[in-house]
This record gives C-alpha cells, structure tokens and sequence, in this order.
C-alpha cells in the first residue's frame, strides 16, 4: 500500500462509525416487506436523532398542520419513506465539521447534498424501480460528495488550493483534488461507505459519479445520482465547491 494510500485510510478512520440507529434503518428497509414498528422504535431509541426529526417536520417546509410531537405521528402526517430519509439527512448532517479551515460552506454543502439526494430519488421514481432502489438513490445523493468534507477537514491547505484551482480555472474539483492532494473525494467517499458497511450498490454510485461513462460500471443507482448532480449545479442548488 503506497504511502497516500496510507494516509487516506487513517484519514477515514478518525471519522466516527456510521451511527449504528441509522445504519439499522438501512439494513431493516432493505427488505420491503420490513416492519415499520420495528423502524420507529429503532429511530425512537435515538433521541438525538427523534429530537432533529421533530425539528425538520415542524419546520415551514412540511406545512404540516398542527404541531407533531412523536415520530409515530411524523409518520402518519408524512409517510414512514419521509421519515426514514429524514433520519439519513440527520446522520448525514451530523458529519459535518463545526468549524471547517478548508473553505468548504456547510450550509450551502448540505443543500447541493439534499438536492441531489432528493433529485436521484425522483429520477429512481421516473423510471420505476423498487422502493428499496428508491432509498439507494437518495442516500448515494445524499452522501456522494462527503469525501470533500474528509478532504477539507484533513489536508485544509491542499483543498483550499484545490478550490481556488477549480474556481479559477473553471475546472472539475475532482480534478483540481487530484493535482494538490493525490486523490479526488470519490475514493475518499467509497472508502468511507465501506467503513460505514453501507450497500456495494450505494458505495459503487458514490465511487463512479464523476467516472467516465465509459469506465463505469452500469448501475441505475449512479445514473440517477449522476444525473441529479448535474441537475443540482445547473439550478445553483446550495454548493459543493465546484464551478
């Protein structure tokens, strides 16, 4: 294993495990015949988790009538796919820094991550695949930039160089990455998903989203998440970094 190679393991394994309430709504909803009993309870266990959910779906955006107190009642007013993917959008949000010295804007990072999510989601819809393909998508979208958030954190003066490459030579910052720090945050993000024991399908979309089409591999999953991305950036939907 070569010394950047190295590097960039040790890199993810200071990142916290996927939390493991999350990574259980995973693996239950991968069976479509799940239980959605058994789902609430595992989300009510968390009350970190229990208290953002409430959170988002009293906020403006859901309009929900009334005031939602339990996450039982979130799901009877929204639906348990909605409350599923809320609790992937608050692991996910729970990832990112507080403070962040390599340039990379949280607010409008989480936003391009949730558009894309949500946008491959409704692209999984169009072409009518399986509600468990449904959950891929949008958590492939939700999470398919995160390497950034490793790379940022980490190598703060090499990603800032790469930002102002990118930003200043309208290039990819995937290739920009690539120059300054040796690796682009697609192989940073699919060592993080197969730290976190996410699906091969999942970890594969969030590996090949900036691969050529003609180098990878054939899945609807990154279709949709390639698609979406590109998407996200054309409606200036939050941003990642990327021109």
């Amino acid at each position: 294993m070569g010394e950047l190679q190295q590097e960039l393991v040790k890199m993810v394994e200071k990142v916290p495990a996927f939390p493991r309430s999350v990574r259980r709504v995973l693996q239950l909803t991968a069976d479509l015949n799940y239980s959605h009993k058994e789902l609430l309870r595992i989300i009510e266990h968390d009350p970190v988790m229990t208290l953002k959910i409430l959170k988002l779906v009293n906020s403006v955006y859901f309009g929900v009538s009334g005031r939602v107190a339990s996450v039982h009642q979130a799901a009877v007013s929204l639906g348990m796919n909605t409350v599923k993917n809320l609790a992937l959008s608050v692991a996910a949000r729970g990832m990112l820094p507080q403070v962040d010295h390599g340039g990379l804007q949280s607010g409008p990072f989480l936003l391009h991550s949730v558009g894309v999510g949500s946008v491959a989601r409704l692209l999984g819809q169009k072409v009518f695949v399986s509600e468990v393909v449904l959950t891929e998508c949008f958590v492939a979208g939700l999470l398919h930039d995160f390497g950034k958030v490793l790379l940022s954190q980490f190598v703060p003066g090499e990603f800032q160089k790469a930002l102002a490459d990118a930003r200043i030579e309208g290039c990819s910052l995937h290739h920009a990455e690539k120059k300054w720090i040796g690796v682009d945050h697609t192989e940073v993000v699919a060592l993080l998903g197969e730290k976190w024991h996410l699906p091969p399908g999942l970890v594969l979309a969030m590996r090949h989203h900036h691969s050529p089409e003609s180098d990878a591999p054939d899945s609807i999953v990154l279709h949709c998440v390639r698609t979406a991305n590109q998407i996200v950036k054309r409606l200036q939907f939050g941003d990642a970094g990327s021109p």
